[in-house]
């Protein structure tokens, strides 16, 4: 067997549940293979973003993104297959506390203001997040239930861009 392969860090399989709470909110959950540092990190720096964001089984990435990630900074997501056709999903940060908590609004949808909170809580060099949505109505929720979902795939991503920036840091 090749030494260098086995001693390659390789993500290892963590569960992401997706929970529907009520008729307006839902959680995601899973711990990450890394510190909280990274994976906050992973989460506010937009070059970083760009590499696990957009689920690749959609053929679509990440084509712009800016993140000024602070109290009352905004964001901007730009999400397509090319530039021809996209979709944007913007908002701003109204809590950030360093390797912690992150909470912004999602304002593109036109059925109201959804609130984004996501918390890092890190035990024994991994990370528990846990991603809670808060929509403005039934409606607005499901909606947004499908990308609940798709967040299964962008979190394994996540995980598979943390082997990386944890072995090269």
């Amino acid at each position: 067997m090749d030494a260098r392969r086995e001693s390659e860090p390789t993500p290892v399989k963590n569960r992401t549940t997706v929970e529907r709470r009520s008729e307006r909110e839902f959680v995601v959950t899973r711990t990450f293979n890394g510190p909280a540092r990274l994976v906050f990190e992973a989460w506010t720096k937009p070059e970083l973003l760009k590499l696990w964001w957009a689920p690749k089984s959609t053929g679509m990435s990440l084509l712009s993104c800016e993140a000024d990630v602070r109290v009352g900074g905004s964001y901007r997501f730009v999400f397509g297959h090319d530039a021809s056709k996209t979709m944007a999903f913007f908002g701003r940060y109204i809590e950030v506390i360093p390797h912690s908590r992150l909470v912004w609004t999602n304002e593109e949808g036109d059925r109201g203001e959804a609130i984004t909170t996501v918390t890092f809580e890190e035990k024994g060099g991994r990370t528990l997040l846990v991603l809670h949505e808060l929509h403005p109505s039934k409606e607005a929720l499901d909606d947004a239930i499908a990308s609940g979902e798709g967040l299964r795939e962008t979190f394994e991503q996540l995980d598979e861009l943390l082997v990386t920036l944890g072995a090269s840091r």
